[in-house]
């Protein structure tokens, strides 16, 4: 072996068995086998400095999440103490607005550690078979007032059909459609719509959420699950969510074996599709 070859050369014991060509050919060896241990540490250096990169974006992307409302609340409360409590014109608003700022605090901390739970391995999925018609048309139900405020059309394709049987954790996947349909009603724009469509495959239903909204750049559309991760960080903080909601579809996802793909044209509109397992 190379190492035994090693081994004798740094002894002295420089030998007929490896001498002449013998000897080039294990350089050669030696020098490949150097050039690639080489490759491969610069490639884990890389690895590392991109995940210190992204963790110190995590933290400073939690830090400003978490201190947007922290910093309104705190505003609303002093107001209070220096004396807003006895006026009745004030009062009230400011405890609603520092209410809601509260809110968005719990909302942000809640959907932590859910992730957490969920990195950790610690989510349990209650399988079952259950029709996924039936789930849709809930979700639908649930966001109509939200979509008929903004003036956007949200409906079941009506190819749709009435049975289609899944196998997976029914509240989980009611939990990534509402994500996706609040985001696509969020970006949506006046008097557009919101699809939402079933394909089937032998194994699987793939469910498509379609708007006609403000669309996703290319260049953000690799990015779009990574925690806190905002297209518009201005405009997405003033519709209200943690930024964690496309994270948690995805760790979801991922743990009933299943993808999400987005494609997106910017002012055409998104369509987000995921699968799930049909039922035998």
């Amino acid at each position: 072996s190379i190492l035994v070859q090693i081994n004798h050369l740094r002894k002295g014991h420089f030998d007929k068995k490896i001498s002449g060509s013998v000897a080039d050919d294990l350089i050669i060896e030696i020098n490949h086998s150097l050039h690639e241990w080489e490759k491969e540490q610069a490639n884990e250096f890389e690895k590392l400095k991109n995940v210190d990169s992204y963790r110190k974006e995590f933290l400073g992307n939690v830090s400003h999440e978490l201190k947007t409302p922290i910093f309104a609340v705190e505003g609303y409360i002093h107001t209070l103490i220096d004396g807003g409590i006895d006026d009745a014109d004030i009062n009230q608003v400011y405890l609603q607005k520092a209410a809601k700022s509260l809110d968005r605090l719990t909302a942000i901390v809640n959907d932590l550690e859910t992730i957490s739970r969920m990195e950790a391995g610690a989510m349990i999925i209650d399988w079952r078979t259950f029709n996924l018609s039936d789930l849709l048309t809930e979700v639908v139900d649930t966001h109509a007032l939200r979509a008929s405020e903004k003036n956007i059309k949200l409906f079941i394709a009506p190819a749709t059909p009435k049975q289609i049987y899944v196998y997976a954790d029914k509240e989980r996947i009611r939990q990534v459609l509402d994500n996706l349909v609040v985001n696509s009603i969020k970006y949506g724009k006046s008097n557009g719509n919101t699809e939402i469509s079933i394909s089937e495959t032998i194994n699987d239903c793939i469910v498509h959420v379609k708007d006609n909204g403000m669309g996703i750049d290319e260049a953000h559309i690799p990015r779009l699950f990574e925690r806190f991760y905002r297209v518009d960080k201005h405009r997405s903080r003033a519709e209200g969510g943690t930024g964690l909601g496309l994270a948690i579809v995805k760790h979801i996802l991922e743990s009933h074996q299943q993808s999400i793909t987005v494609q997106s044209k910017l002012n055409e509109g998104t369509v987000f599709s995921f699968s799930i397992k049909r039922s035998v």
